[in-house]
């Protein structure tokens, strides 16, 4: 029995250190989310404005067009102004021309406006691109420091699991089976019994119990918690006791 214990504790031991790993390693996926999140999110803002930038362009350049042959219309009629016979035709194609050059100027006016709002998105569009960039490096620094960590733990995380398998050989069949079903609970399997006391969950033993693990060295089930318990005292090189 002396030896499944040693066999108990050493598996112990290594899936210890996988519930330890796991642990330090639970919240990486989690924060490399909130990274990409992060960085997809300032990335939209930087498109949204370059968006934004080419619409003002668009609209600009339509509103240049439509100017431009509105004046040529306005030409037009200039033109055939002298040539009106009559005062009536005169003054509806004079009035014609001046309605149009009232909304020509109306236009430009707009063009004036657009200029100046396509300076001003081009300015913030470039003030946005350089933040990006240096938000960019500093995001896909950290996410590399957290892939390269999560690379690391899943290679320790495959030397323990290489570990356990060897260390879980060395332990009987059903104590092994029982061992398995106590860890999907607990963090801990097996502890030693402390002054009458599991020292998993701390509930005293019933008297009985405890003087037969005193006595004998042997390893039952706590009756509170369900952990592997024994008396590290029944172990001593002296006792030669078996259960």
């Amino acid at each position: 029995m002396r030896d499944t214990l040693k066999a108990l504790e050493e598996l112990q031991k290594v899936d210890v250190q996988i519930g330890q790993l796991v642990k330090s390693g639970s919240e990486n996926p989690k924060r490399l989310a909130e990274l990409e999140a992060e960085l997809g999110s300032v990335r939209s803002a930087v498109e949204a404005e370059r968006r934004k930038l080419e619409d003002i362009e668009k609209q600009k350049k339509a509103t240049e067009e439509l100017l431009a042959a509105d004046r040529d219309k306005v030409k037009k009629w200039e033109a055939r102004l002298t040539e009106q016979r009559s005062p009536r035709e005169y003054t509806a194609l004079a009035r014609e021309i001046d309605i149009a050059k009232k909304q020509n100027q109306t236009g430009a006016e707009e063009i004036v406006e657009l200029a100046r709002q396509v300076e001003a998105t081009r300015s913030d569009l470039e003030a946005k691109e350089a933040s990006f960039a240096e938000t960019e490096a500093t995001l896909r620094a950290e996410m590399k420091s957290l892939r390269d960590e999560m690379d690391a733990l899943e290679g320790r995380r495959k030397e323990l699991e290489k570990q356990r398998a060897t260390a879980a050989k060395t332990v009987p069949e059903a104590m092994l089976r029982k061992y398995d079903v106590i860890l999907k609970r607990r963090s801990t399997v097996i502890v030693p019994v402390v002054n009458g006391a599991c020292s998993g969950c701390h509930m005293n033993l019933p008297p009985q119990q405890y003087n037969q693990l005193r006595t004998h060295a042997r390893i039952e089930g706590c009756p509170s918690c369900g952990r592997m318990i024994y008396a590290p005292e029944a172990f001593e090189p002296e006792s030669e006791a078996e259960a």
